[in-house]
């Protein structure tokens, strides 16, 4: 059985993130309606970011889980486990967000399975309320209390995809990859790196991400560039970084591969 990844935090520092629409103001307007959440869009975009921004932004501990395929509901809510020769009750990360009017944030909700995401309905409705059956308890979450989901819809598909039961329960913000001036000071900002070679990190990852569906599933994400641009600035060749922090995590295709080394070359 895979072991549940829950990070459970208060976060202190702001941390960095620049807009690209009106995202802010409707996380916001969600808060203040308790009105649940989807952020869908491409992975390394800023999803997780972004929701570690709004904890912040509005003072409430964030809990996120990144959702896999063995993921159950007890995993969410809780279950019984044996310490010290007893049997005691341990609340999920939904169930202690749910008590401390915190933040949940289930990461590629597509991921888990279906039956475990039932679990989430009553939550996510105007009920609010978190069944846990085996203690026979319902809990009413508080004002504070928000409930946010994630997915790529580009890895969606008939075997992985949210039923409209499910999606029609939460507002959706779309995001993309960053407008190339955003993207170019974001890259600055977490790595430090020169102004010329994020210019030029961000026309690359614009010309991988035309590559999709023509040879690749996705192109290069904000993420891999920051990546990159570590490499950089900690004394790694440009050409090599690039390679190694962008080509090769995104395709196992040696084709493919020689076209983005050429296309490496010719930018760099």
């Amino acid at each position: 059985m895979k072991t549940i990844k829950t990070e459970e935090y208060i976060i202190e520092e702001e941390p960095y993130y620049l807009p690209s629409g009106r995202e802010i103001d409707i996380f916001e307007a969600a808060y203040k309606n308790q009105i649940p959440v989807i952020l869908k869009g491409p992975t390394g975009c800023g999803k997780t970011r972004f929701m570690q921004h709004m904890a912040w932004r509005l003072k409430r501990p964030l809990l996120t889980v990144s959702c896999h395929d063995d993921l159950t509901a007890s995993d969410l809510v809780g279950r019984y486990l044996v310490r010290g020769g007893e049997t005691v009750w341990v609340d999920g990360p939904l169930t202690k967000a749910v008590k401390v009017g915190g933040f949940c944030y289930l990461d590629e909700i597509v991921e888990a399975r279906k039956d475990t995401i039932v679990v989430i309905h009553p939550l996510a409705d105007d009920r609010r309320i978190l069944p846990i059956e085996k203690l026979g308890e319902a809990l009413q979450a508080p004002p504070e209390f928000l409930f946010s989901i994630s997915y790529n819809p580009g890895y969606q598909s008939i075997l992985k995809d949210l039923k409209q039961s499910t999606r029609q329960r939460f507002l959706a913000i779309e995001f993309s990859y960053p407008d190339k001036k955003l993207e170019k000071e974001i890259i600055i900002h977490e790595t430090g790196i020169d102004e010329t070679t994020a210019e030029r990190l961000v026309s690359f990852a614009e010309k991988t991400r035309n590559l999709k569906d023509r040879g690749l599933i996705e192109g290069a994400s904000t993420r891999l560039l920051i990546h990159t641009a570590k490499l950089i600035s900690s004394g790694i060749e440009t050409t090599e970084a690039c390679k190694t922090a962008i080509a090769e995590p995104l395709t196992d295709d040696h084709e493919m591969l020689s076209a983005l080394s050429e296309l490496i070359s010719s930018i760099f």
